[in-house]
Parts: C-alpha cells; sequence; structure tokens
C-alpha cells in the first residue's frame, strides 16, 4: 500500500509521523508548525495563491516609502511658483516692516511701524521674517514670505510621521494632502501674514498631541511638545484664540473616552505654565521698557472690539460661517461620508468632529469675527477627515443615495483635488503672477524716491505711520517722530501731508530752508511728501 501511494500521500505520511515523534518528545507546538511548513514547501510554491505582481509590490513600496516625496512635490508646486513675485500687500507690511526695523536697531524685544512701537500683535512674526533676512543675506519678497510656506510644509510632514502610527498609511498621507490642497493655506501660505503661521503651530500642537495620546502615552510625552506649540502660537496672535481649537478636539476626545482627569494632572499644570510663561517671559519686559498704559489699552481694545457690536455689519456678520466654510474646500463635501464600524469607534469619531466644530461656530458668531478667525481649525479638521477617508467602507448618508464609495473611488477624487490644486499653483505663478504685476501699486512710490534720493544718502522718515512702499526705498532709512529730531545733516526726509506746511516752515536749517520735491499718494488716499535739504553755502 505504501508502494502505490503518489509522491503527495507519501510526503503527508512522513509528516504525520514526524509530527506523532515530536510530541513525545516535548517540543513546543510553535516548531511544530514550523516543521510541517518546512517539509511541504512544494504545495504552497506549486499553488501561488496569494503572490503579488510586481506591480502590486511597487504600488506598495510606493505609498509606504514615497509618501514624503509625494507630500514635498505637492508642496513646492503649489506654494513655491511666483512666492516673491508680487510686492507686499495687505497685512504683510506690518510683518516686514518691523522686521526690517530690528535688524538695523538690534531691537527685538519691542516691534516698530515706522517711529512708533507695534502692540497690536505679538512679535514672533517680526521675529521669523527678520531670521529669513538675516540667513539668506536677502530682504526681497520671496525670503519673506519663504517662513509660511515653510511652517505649511512643516504641518504636512507632521502629518506623515508624527500621525502615521495613529492615521495609518493611507489616513496619514490623506490628511497631509488635505492640509497642503485646501482654499485656507493655498490663500495664506503663500503670504507673510500671521495666519500661515499661527494655524501650522496650532496643527502641530494638536497633531503631536493626539499622536500621543492614541500611542497611550501620559504625562510630559503627553502635553510637553503640544505646550512649545501653542506658547509659540500665543507668541504669534496673542493668548486666547488658538487655544480653543486646541482645547475644543482634546476636550472632546478625553470626554468620550472618560479620561477628562488628564487635564488635572500635574503633568497638565506644568505645560500650561511653559505656554503662557514663554508669552510672559516676551511680554512683560516689553510692557515694562514701553507706555504701559498705552500698551494696555491697545490689547484690551484687541480684544473687547471683537465681542462688543461696535460697527457691527449684520450682512456681514452672517455670512462669517460660509466664509469660513470655503476655507475647507475642495475636500469639505467628502466630510459627509459615513462608514460602518463598531458604536465605540463611531462614538470617538463623531466626539472630534464636535470638538471641532464648536469652537468653530462660536468663534464665527463673535460681532466683530472674521472667517480667518477659525481657521486654526484646519489642522484638526484635516486629521479627521483622514481618519474618516481611511476606512475602506465608507458610503454617503441615506438622504444622499446611500451608495458606497468604493477605495479606488476615494483615491481618484483625492489624485484629482491634489492635481488640481498643483495647477492652481503653477497656473498662479507662472501665468497670473506676470500679469498681476502690471497692476501694482505699492512698488512705485519707492520707484520715485529711488530716483531722487541716492542709495548711499541716508532718507528720515518723520512719524511715517504704516506705509508699506518704505520696504522697496534703497536709500537707508532712518525713523523720527518729529521735524524737530532730524540732524543737522539731514539732506532728504519724508513727512505726512498734514505736516507740510510745518516742514516748510521750519528754521531747523536756518537761514537754509527744506523743498517739496515730491509728492506721494498712494492707494489708500493717504499722502506724504519728500523734502530736500539744501547744503549750506
Amino acid at each position: 500500500m505504501a508502494s502505490s501511494a503518489t509522491p503527495k500521500e507519501r510526503l503527508s505520511l512522513t509528516a504525520a509521523r514526524i509530527r506523532d515523534e515530536v510530541l513525545t518528545t516535548g517540543l513546543t507546538r510553535c516548531v511544530l508548525d514550523r516543521l510541517a511548513f518546512a517539509i511541504k514547501p512544494c504545495a504552497m510554491v506549486t499553488d501561488r495563491p496569494g503572490r503579488r505582481t510586481w506591480r502590486k509590490i511597487f504600488l506598495e513600496k510606493w505609498w509606504q516609502r514615497r509618501r514624503t516625496h509625494v507630500v514635498l512635490f505637492v508642496w513646492a508646486a503649489i506654494y513655491l511658483p511666483g512666492l516673491g513675485s508680487l510686492e507686499i500687500k495687505g497685512e504683510e507690511g506690518r510683518r516686514i516692516l518691523p522686521a526690517v526695523t530690528m535688524l538695523q536697531t538690534g531691537n527685538y524685544l519691542v516691534p516698530y511701524v515706522g517711529s512708533e512701537p507695534y502692540f497690536r500683535k505679538p512679535p514672533l512674526v517680526n521675529w521669523i521674517a527678520a531670521a529669513s533676512f538675516k540667513l539668506t543675506g536677502f530682504r526681497t519678497e520671496w525670503t519673506a514670505r519663504l517662513p509660511s510656506a515653510l511652517a505649511i510644509l512643516a504641518v504636512a510632514l507632521a502629518f506623515v510621521t508624527r500621525g502615521r502610527r495613529a492615521l495609518g498609511t493611507t489616513g496619514s498621507l490623506l490628511a497631509a494632502l488635505i492640509w497642503l490642497v485646501n482654499a485656507g493655506n493655498m490663500e495664506k501660505g503663500r503670504l507673510i501674514e500671521i495666519e500661515a503661521i499661527y494655524v501650522s503651530l496650532t496643527a502641530l500642537a494638536f497633531i503631536f498631541w493626539i499622536a500621543a495620546y492614541r500611542a497611550e502615552k501620559t504625562g510630559a510625552q503627553l502635553w510637553l511638545f503640544s505646550a512649545i506649540f501653542l506658547g509659540l502660537g500665543m507668541l504669534a496672535k496673542g493668548p486666547l484664540p488658538h487655544l480653543l481649537f486646541f482645547y475644543g478636539p482634546v476636550i472632546a476626545v478625553l470626554w468620550n473616552d472618560r479620561k477628562l482627569s488628564l487635564l488635572a494632572t500635574r503633568e497638565h499644570g506644568t505645560a500650561l505654565i511653559i505656554m503662557f510663561g514663554m508669552f510672559v517671559a516676551w511680554a512683560l519686559p516689553a510692557f515694562l521698557l514701553s507706555d504701559w498704559g498705552r500698551v494696555a489699552h491697545i490689547w484690551s481694545r484687541q480684544y473687547t472690539g471683537r465681542v462688543s457690536a461696535s460697527g457691527f455689519q449684520f450682512s456681514s456678520w452672517i455670512q462669517n460661517i460660509p466664509h469660513g466654510l470655503v476655507y475647507f474646500l475642495p475636500w469639505l463635501p467628502l466630510a459627509l461620508l459615513e462608514f460602518d464600524q463598531p458604536l465605540e469607534l463611531r462614538r470617538r469619531h463623531y466626539a472630534l468632529l464636535i470638538g471641532i466644530a464648536v469652537p468653530f461656530v462660536l468663534v464665527n458668531l463673535i460681532p466683530g469675527a472674521l472667517p480667518r478667525f477659525a481657521m486654526p481649525a484646519l489642522g484638526p479638521a484635516s486629521w479627521w477627515l483622514g481618519e474618516l477617508l481611511a476606512h475602506d467602507n465608507l458610503r454617503w448618508p441615506q438622504w444622499l443615495s446611500a451608495k458606497t464609495l468604493a477605495p479606488r473611488l476615494r483615491n481618484r477624487i483625492a489624485v484629482v483635488f491634489v492635481v488640481l490644486g498643483c495647477i492652481w499653483g503653477l497656473a498662479y505663478g507662472l501665468i497670473a503672477t506676470p500679469f498681476l504685476r502690471k497692476h501694482e501699486k505699492v512698488r512705485q512710490h519707492a520707484r520715485q524716491i529711488d530716483a531722487i534720493v541716492p542709495t548711499n544718502v541716508p532718507l528720515y522718515a518723520v512719524n511715517p505711520k504704516y506705509q508699506p512702499y518704505l520696504f522697496y526705498v534703497r536709500a537707508p532709512l532712518r525713523y523720527v517722530s518729529t521735524i524737530e529730531q532730524l540732524p543737522s545733516d539731514t539732506k532728504f526726509f519724508l513727512v505726512q501731508g498734514a505736516d507740510e506746511e510745518e516742514a516748510e516752515m521750519t528754521k531747523h536749517w536756518s537761514p537754509s530752508r527744506a523743498q517739496m520735491v515730491l509728492r506721494i499718494k498712494d492707494y489708500r488716499e493717504h499722502e506724504e511728501v519728500l523734502f530736500s535739504v539744501p547744503s549750506p553755502r
């Protein structure tokens, strides 16, 4: 009977005989399984039921090991083209001009716009712009705006590295792409304004916290890095708004997991001391060296002006939430998707959503709020959407047909959104920018001054307030508060239109008198007059 058995039967009989013999010797079951596996390699190779093709292997390696390259490519395509091609606009001058003054005077504690201290915002963005000018050796729009773009990149890289364990390979990449390709970041990430850096710091604080929490870490590992990023956020915009968008989702997650006691730990108390201490370390000496009463008035007006009804316009206020939601496009419709998972997982998912939505709505309901005030929700929302879209059993809600969204279709939608974002960035930088440069309104005034004032002669600006075109003037700039403070060797100076008569009548250079050589009226209808002082005979 044994001679008539087939080779496969003989192998099976041999395996059974060896198993019986090993059992009698007392070897572990793990060794048995390995031995049986080793005896039957031919059958496994012959069937090859789960063999991966080269295409599957390539795609797996691409998505697992090349996510950073994908993020870098998308970021570069959207945020770098034409980054420094357009002149400064909006509030950019209030971030750049104090940085230039800091480098000239060495006073990094108190930011100045013109000859006046500027305390409406803390100086972190001014410090960053000054550092960019110093490190690169160039004072251009490109070097001024680069830190904002780099802040956006830092968050995207944090998603694919720090967030990988909690979100998975697919979820972390999707969260990074959602962060890079949205209307809010694509607008602000190309400007040296507060939002890009401030929102990025809030996002980093949340990513580090929730990644540590999902990894079941406690103590300093849970709170320390978040405290540092939140402290830097206070130095960017102040000590309150971004905390709502951090603690909103944090409290919601802890409440759902019945772990609110983590907020009462010593480590969290230390984190609060760190974040507020970072702000106080700048604010206290800066305020003591300035007019304390004036600074207190400015700060109180900053906060009370937002919650008071003064200047309230219902037509603008009622559009805050719709305009705020625009910042989450084009991904916002995908937030309607649902998934079939155990109840506990779905409760955790919706708890995080509530923690994001409540601060978003509350901030937009403040009478003096603007839609951009809710932009710090972008970081937690990107995490939430990445976590949602990582599921393979997605479906639309009942009132939207309840159809399933296959993973392949989800991936195609994501690719379409990303490609459109890259096309927008390239088109804006390479096509729209040359056209927009023909309509510049700021740089032309600096050209008029440069045509009169030699590059090696100091130009004194008398209490100029906020004049963005001064960034482009090539002559060395000096700021003074009054005409009487002008030195005796002054050759050229600028005054506001209201001070023109005083400049003409002053006997500061008697018997010589200053002569008006240029009148400037900027796009805001503000008038500045350039005077020259004749050399004494």
